[in-house]
């Protein structure tokens, strides 16, 4: 994917691979972590409510990839509470957590007895502040004293620290300050960037030092006492009062989702399931977008990557689109806003070439790794063209597309100039700094891209997906270009992704394979491996007619469909892996971008068993979540699928991936010529009987509609229509 894999290693690396790139040592599985967040700020506690440190690594409160807060531990009576239950709601707005006492001694022979006393933890996340409000309730018949414990500590670790990465030098560590109700711990980081923690409680504690508050309660049968607590990540952020600051974020931060899902249609079926993952799919794309100066932008997945990705954001965008533009117009604007202009090759930037990552930490600021500001994926620029021509398709927005008409002109005398490193035609990477990806393509793990053999693939590399999103890239930026009065390039451009198709069609179809190799290594030689990939090359289009069926065919072979989803590598092949990262596993968007082009080339009943695969799939995981990737183990009857353990969750290209695969089966687009929503063939999988999309828009125009499955088809009415909006079904 586009994330420097799964976790950080340990130098010395192997001679391929980074030294911030290994596979984690703790299982997300088995620590069931409840996850937050909010704009650049994001956290991970335990099903407690708390952040241990210790396997679970990865806990504690994050701002802007530097963890603020490393431990929060709540204790009653100096012990842990026993856990009732603990929940993320459906909207992703607040985690509550339900604790009880355990058989506690007490003073003097007066013991408290189990489950007498009850705790309730709700907390969310605003502004870079975490906000708690703590309630203690007596169950008891007779009055009791108790003492409720916070024990608190901040190490502003980087994030690439926390997932493994050994430092040598570090910032300083200013002394705790601590004033009535209110603590502030602070860091001054190699970078010379004050980072401070503050925390507040209300009403303040009996006894308050820099590591721990306490709480001498006493609490009359029946009676109820609360603790608000606010942790701010940013000079500024805290509120006068935890508690009026509690309720005041609580309340604004419920009109924004409100206001984010009146933008989006809304989907609902037959299946109760089905009905549940859609609702979880939604609150985690709401939970992971961020507001920018150029509109929402979806960060790639929380915790690893809970910043700005190129590629992830445009795929999301793309999945995404006939649901809610409004997404995939601020992913472009923040990404033409931050094109590369120049050269750098600490960064591997070129101009006109989009952003692979951007990292705000001390270690990135420092260079002790090379994402501060980071170009090195070779996919992140023909994507971010074919989604703005198909941004306009969608939307007939000539206002936004002419803003981006500058990036997009850019973007593509990139792929022209700086992208074809030889000169062939087709579009190659190769990284310009000695620790950058290694394999810049979505499958960036360093033994991703490889021969039959298995020897890995020298650069520089073409792969077979990429050269179809330069082919729609060229397509795309004709479109725009006509539809902007550039009419001199429409026909440059068209006749360049022409040549292209026909090129890769001889290098690439490997008639022995069945299906399109997996890519060309930097001596032209193909690496003959049945790979996922080929899939991409039916939703760009590039794929000539007479090759889908067999490309169709391969990837619903048994050594490639799992049974849940296509693999990453099929079965058969050397490196075929089922619990690896790239090589074997099943990823959802991969799958999603599979379905979207299988449907294009007429390929619906297989589009619709990847649907139906992944939906299955979709009931096993904990709240509906659907994770970034699962292991590629075969489907077994009465069983789930086995999970990968180290899977970012919330992942914003995994939730959407439901939303492109309904795309798909309902052949559904817009025509903004004849301004009509347009149905081709659409079909309605086995688990769903009816369905309803309201607020279908286009332009001023909206439709609310209703299909009903009916064999192997699918009967289509509209229950309302507002504006001048029609409907055009292909039979």
């Amino acid at each position: 994917m586009s994330h420097s894999d799964a976790a950080v290693s340990i130098p010395p690396a192997a001679p391929e691979e980074p030294a911030y790139v290994i596979a984690a040592s703790a299982s997300q599985i088995e620590l069931a972590p409840r996850t937050l967040k909010h704009d650049d700020t994001f956290a991970v506690f335990d099903a407690h409510g708390d952040a241990v440190p210790g396997l679970a690594s990865n806990h504690g409160v994050f701002h802007r990839d530097t963890r603020h807060l490393s431990l929060f531990f709540l204790t009653i009576d100096g012990v842990r509470p026993l856990l009732l239950s603990s929940t993320v709601r459906d909207d992703n707005a607040t985690l509550a957590c339900d604790l009880t006492n355990p058989d506690l001694p007490g003073g003097g022979g007066e013991g408290l007895l189990h489950d007498l006393i009850h705790i309730r933890r709700s907390r969310f996340l605003y502004r870079a502040a975490c906000h708690e409000c703590l309630a203690v309730r007596n169950f008891d018949v007779a009055a009791r004293s108790i003492v409720i414990g916070l024990e608190f500590a901040a190490d502003f670790a980087d994030l690439f620290e926390v997932r493994g990465a050994k430092r040598v030098r570090h910032g300083t560590l200013a002394a705790p300050q601590v004033e009535g109700g209110r603590v502030r711990l602070a860091y001054t980081g190699l970078d010379g960037l004050v980072r401070e923690t503050r925390l507040a409680f209300e009403p303040a504690p009996a006894e308050l030092s820099c590591e721990r508050a306490l709480y001498r309660i006493r609490l009359a049968p029946g009676e109820t006492f609360a603790v608000y607590v606010e942790i701010s990540c940013a000079p500024g952020a805290r509120s006068a009062s935890a508690r009026h600051g509690f309720r005041a974020a609580l309340r604004n931060q419920r009109r924004e989702l409100r206001e984010r899902l009146s933008q989006r249609v809304a989907v609902t079926s037959s299946n109760h399931h089905f009905n549940e993952g859609l609702r979880r799919a939604s609150s985690d794309l709401n939970m992971l977008i961020t507001e920018t100066p150029e509109g929402a932008y979806p960060y790639a997945g929380v915790p690893w990557f809970s910043t700005v990705f190129g590629r992830d954001a445009l795929v999301t965008g793309f999945e995404t689109l006939w649901l809610d533009a409004s997404i995939a117009r601020g992913v472009l604007l923040h990404l033409a806003a931050n094109q590369a202009t120049g050269f750098d090759a600490e960064a591997d930037a070129e101009p006109g070439k989009i952003l692979h990552e951007v990292r705000f930490g001390e270690m990135a600021e420092v260079g002790e790794v090379p994402f501060r500001r980071y170009y090195g994926s070779v996919d992140s620029t023909p994507l971010f063209v074919m989604l703005a021509g198909a941004y306009f398709e969608r939307t007939g927005d000539l206002s936004t597309t002419r803003i981006l008409w500058p990036a997009v002109s850019a973007a593509l005398d990139w792929i022209a100039d700086h992208g074809d490193r030889d000169g062939d035609g087709f579009l190659e990477y190769g990284r310009r700094r000695a620790d950058g990806l290694v394999n810049q393509g979505w499958k960036d793990s360093h033994d991703s891209i490889f021969h039959a053999d298995g020897r890995l693939a020298r650069g520089p590399i073409a792969l077979v997906e990429v050269q179809g999103y330069a082919y729609a890239a060229w397509r795309a930026g004709a479109l725009l270009a006509r539809v902007l009065g550039e009419g001199q390039l429409t026909a440059a451009w068209h006749a360049r992704a022409e040549r292209l198709r026909a090129a890769f069609d001889a290098a690439f179809f490997d008639e022995a394979l069945g299906t399109y190799v997996l890519a060309l290594d930097g001596e032209k030689r193909p690496c003959r491996v049945r790979a996922s990939n080929a899939g991409h090359a039916l939703f760009s289009g590039i794929a000539m007619p007479h090759r889908a069926p067999r490309v169709a065919a391969a990837l619903m072979a048994r050594n490639s469909f799992s049974g849940w989803g296509v693999r990453t590598l099929s079965a058969g092949e050397v490196r075929f892996n089922p619990m690896s990262y790239h090589n074997g596993s099943v990823w959802p968007h991969d799958n999603a971008v599979i379905a979207l082009g299988l449907a294009q080339y007429g390929f619906r009943a297989e589009a619709a068993r990847l649907f139906e695969g992944l939906f299955r799939a979709s009931v096993y995981f904990d709240l509906r979540r659907i994770p970034e990737l699962f292991c590629g183990f075969a489907r077994q009857r009465s069983q789930g699928p086995v999970a990968y353990p180290v899977a970012c969750t919330p992942q914003a290209w995994a939730a959407a991936a439901p939303l492109a695969m309904l795309q798909a089966a309902l052949g559904l687009g817009f025509d903004i010529a004849e301004r009509k929503v347009v149905f081709d063939r659409p079909t309605l999988p086995d688990f769903i009987d009816t369905l309803e999309l309201r607020g279908l828009t286009l332009g001023d125009g909206a439709l609310d509609v209703r299909l009903e499955r009916i064999g192997a088809n699918a009967a289509l009415s509209v229950l309302s229509r507002r504006g001048d909006l029609g409907l055009k079904m292909e039979a």
